[in-house]
């Protein structure tokens, strides 16, 4: 295999454990049971896709131009790839820490602090 095209022609979507993993430069070889990421286990149009979107510095406008495909094509295969990805969660809740902490400077008042703390995990 050459590369991971190779890989993902090979794999299809299916479900795969690496079970080994070398570092060629040190000469360092680990083993174990080892996940793929998430944009490797997409199928090689969607890695395309994601690469073209990421070159087009997220321009939707940019992909409908590169792709020859419409807006809603574009938001379609967006939305499809997102729901096989796992991703981060850019507002990420407050942990009551942190919300007593935000009181206590001053930052927020206690009506702010009483609805943080009950949306809280």
């Amino acid at each position: 295999m050459n590369d991971w095209q190779d890989l993902t022609r090979l794999t299809q979507g299916d479900d795969i454990v690496v079970e080994r993993i070398r570092l060629v430069e040190k000469g360092i070889a680990v083993e174990g049971a080892f996940q793929l990421p998430s944009l490797c286990r997409l199928t090689m149009e969607e890695q395309m896709f994601v690469m073209a979107f990421i070159q087009c510095h997220g321009s939707i406008k940019g992909m409908e131009s590169i792709l020859g495909i419409s807006y809603p094509t574009v938001k379609n295969r967006l939305n499809s790839i997102s729901k096989k990805l796992n991703l981060v969660d850019i507002n990420p809740p407050f942990s009551k820490t942190d919300i007593l902490d935000q009181l206590e400077r001053g930052e927020i008042s206690i009506e702010e602090a009483e609805k943080l703390l009950k949306e809280a995990r």
